[in-house]
């Protein structure tokens, strides 16, 4: 539940009440309440706005997962797939994209222009596996490149990874992860 809270928007809030009680207190000359006001006010919500401008949203998980699918998560899935599933689905900061650092390992990331962004996530079940299912739009990394850097990925996502791509359409690409371990 509070992975998908934007702590940003918390701090704004909260600071933007406690600065407008502060500004009142003032006026209505109540000392002790324009202190608390002002000074855990402002820096609440400076906080808030700062952590607001480094803020990275969670990717939507597109459709919601099914029981049958939670259930193949709970048996099969690897500790690389429950990780980034959870990375990506909830609310980072000071990151400019969601696995950048692996796209950047793995060389799809030659520079913040070129980086592909990762638009949706989705579960699936492959006969009996669990499939972790990323779509990325790669407009200036073209399938050819993805596509030689398969074994490299399956080798990266860890041991009991498959890595499988497809593109659905033009300028985007699948990834899936499909799990290789047996429950």
């Amino acid at each position: 539940m509070f992975r998908k809270i934007s702590l940003g928007n918390v701090g704004v809030v909260i600071g933007l009440i406690l600065t407008i009680v502060g500004f009142w207190a003032y006026a209505t000359d109540r000392p002790t309440l324009n202190l608390a006001g002002f000074f855990y006010g402002i820096p609440l919500l400076l906080g808030g706005l700062a952590l607001k401008s480094a803020e990275l949203e969670p990717v939507p998980m597109v459709p919601e997962s099914s029981d049958d699918v939670i259930a193949r998560r709970e048996a099969t899935a690897t500790e690389t797939q429950n990780q980034i599933r959870k990375d990506v689905t909830r609310f980072r900061y000071g990151e400019e994209a969601h696995l950048a650092t692996a796209l950047e390992y793995l060389g799809l990331s030659p520079t913040d222009e070129e980086r592909p962004v990762l638009t949706t996530l989705r579960e699936e079940n492959h006969d009996g596996q669990y499939a972790l299912v990323m779509l990325f739009e790669s407009p200036m990394i073209g399938f050819d490149q993805w596509q030689e850097k398969q074994d490299k990925m399956s080798r990266f996502f860890g041991p009991n990874i498959q890595a499988e791509l497809k593109q659905p359409e033009a300028k985007q690409v699948e990834v899936t992860l499909l799990s290789t371990q047996s429950a």
